[in-house]
This record gives structure tokens, sequence and C-alpha cells, in this order.
């Protein structure tokens, strides 16, 4: 179902049952996948790759060019996945050559109202992103993650798997996953139990990974000290490994604990 008032550029790929709401816009280099629905007043640039079963709401801007001074004009990508819904006046700005060359947004994520993603950045699957976050460039937000309303994240930020940070806040570090964040500023306020419950880990993985982060955050060693306390005492599971991984791996460190 195409509006007869809508503009799309004839070498757009549309697939079967997509809606097209009147006075969308749709530039030339674009896919979009089944049963997706675009809603009025959308425009969606040059290098969009949009999923099957997508929703994009109205006003919402996908695939626009970076706001980024080094960028140069070359073709480049925001890649949508499935079952994602991108609600009201969001903008997605799409990669750059020096990075990744597109910006990612998985499957079955939500990103609310004036959501802001800039070039570069990697969105992983069953994120949720609430209304007026601002995303600067070359983030990664991995798998399950949520970012409360209102927060602003600094460039090149890492946020982990399950996390969970309180909405208003300013993101300078990262967020290891399975953690809350909140305060100012940002800081380890516990473990994401609740989110990660209803994910299904069991009672005894949610201890396991709560006593983690008491020796990262809360036994006032430093970083080096408690992995290697970690490596010697904690069995090998998957969730400590992520965690000693994201930890070792941080390129801006990591968030403090509340009070250090």
């Amino acid at each position: 179902m195409i509006q007869p008032l809508a503009y799309i550029h004839p070498q757009a790929k549309i697939a079967d049952n997509v809606v097209i709401e009147p006075f969308v816009t749709i530039h030339k280099d674009v896919e979009i996948g089944e049963g997706t629905w675009i809603g009025s007043n959308s425009v969606i640039m040059d290098g969009a790759r949009i999923g099957k079963n997508c929703r994009i709401f109205p006003g919402a801007v996908v695939s626009a060019p970076p706001q980024d001074l080094k960028y140069k004009g070359e073709p480049s990508t925001v890649t949508i996945g499935d079952n994602t819904v991108i609600r009201e006046c969001v903008t997605l700005n799409r990669g750059t050559a020096l990075d990744k060359n597109t910006t990612t947004i998985g499957s079955n994520c939500l990103l609310m109202a004036y959501v802001h993603v800039a070039h570069d950045c990697m969105i992983g699957d069953n994120v949720i992103i609430a209304n007026s976050v601002q995303l600067a460039g070359h983030i990664n937000v991995y798998d399950y993650a949520f970012i409360g309303g209102g927060s602003l994240v600094h460039q090149f930020v890492e946020i982990g798997a399950h996390s969970m940070i309180s909405g208003g806040s300013l993101v300078r570090k990262d967020v290891p996953p399975f953690t809350k964040a909140g305060r100012e500023p940002v800081s380890y306020i516990g473990i994401n139990s609740v989110g990660i419950r209803r994910r299904g880990f069991s009672s005894e993985k949610i201890n396991e990974i709560q006593e983690i982060y008491r020796v990262i955050f809360l036994k006032k060693y430093n970083i080096t000290k408690a992995l290697d306390i970690i490596e010697a005492e904690f069995n090998p599971t998957v969730e400590r490994d992520e965690i000693i991984n994201f930890v070792q791996n941080s390129q801006r460190g990591i968030m403090k604990g509340f009070g250090i």
C-alpha cells in the first residue's frame, strides 16, 4: 500500500506488503523489507537498509548524512534489523569511511521519540532507548540494554548488555554489562537484577554477577587487582568472562562505584 501523495524514487527497493503513508519521502539508494510501515512525513534517505516488519513513525529521518566535519559525502549506510520500532522525530545518521561506514540498529529494538543516533553507532538487539536520548558518534550499545529518557552519551562510550541507565544521565564512561548506572557523575548503583531475572537468569547466576561487581566496585581495589581476584576466585562462566573482557577492553574506562 503506497499512497499517491508519497514520493518514492523509482530505483528504491520496496518489498511486498510495505505500507507507505502520505507525504513520505524515500530516496534512491534505499531498501525496505516486507511488512514494514512508514508513517507520514518520514524521510528515508540514501543508504537506508530497513528490515522486515519495522514501524517508522511520523517525522523520523533515517540515514541522514553525518553531522561530522570529516564526512566528505562518501557512500555509507544505516542498517535497521527486523521488528524494530522507530518513534516520532527520531534521527539516525549514517556511518563514515573513517570508522565502520555504517550505523547499525538491531532487531526488536524500540527507539522512542526524539532519540538521536549519530554516525557509526552500533545498537544491538532488543535495546530500548527512551525519549530524547542523544547518542554521539562511535557508541556501542549491546543487547538488551536500556537507556533512560533524556540521557546524553559521550562519543566512543560502550554500554554493556543487559545494563540499565537511569533517565537524565550524563554518560561519559563505559557502563559494564548487567549493571545499573545513575547519579552524577554516572556511577554503579547495583546490578540490573529485575531485568536479567525477567530474561531467565537464575538466582544463582544473579548472585554470581553481584559478587563479581562487589569486587570491582565496592572493595576499593584498582581495576587490575580486582580482575586478578575475579579470575582467581570465580569459576569461569559466560557471564564472568563477559564482564572481565568488557572491563579489560574499555578504552574510556568504566564508571566509578558510588562514593569512590
